[in-house]
């Protein structure tokens, strides 16, 4: 059985630079997690979490053993 890493964001990104996202100029997010650590991660994970004004607040991010995105879910409601 594999552990799950989970890690804390918190992400304050406008729907305009999301849109860089989309169009494939970018696309990996760095960000950094509650703790310090800096964390990267694909840009398509956020497609779940986007909302008209961009994607605002603090996720959880989890990982699998192998630091393969399992999920992404917004904590902070």
């Amino acid at each position: 059985m594999t552990k799950h890493q989970r890690v804390q964001v918190i992400l304050k990104i406008p729907a305009h630079q999301l849109q860089l996202y989309y169009e494939g100029a970018v696309d990996t997010v760095v960000a950094e997690a509650t703790d310090g650590r800096i964390i990267r991660f694909p840009a398509n994970v956020l497609r779940t979490v986007v909302q008209s004004h961009g994607v605002y607040g603090t996720y959880e991010l989890v990982f699998d053993g192998r630091n393969k995105f399992v999920s992404i879910q917004r904590i902070d409601v």
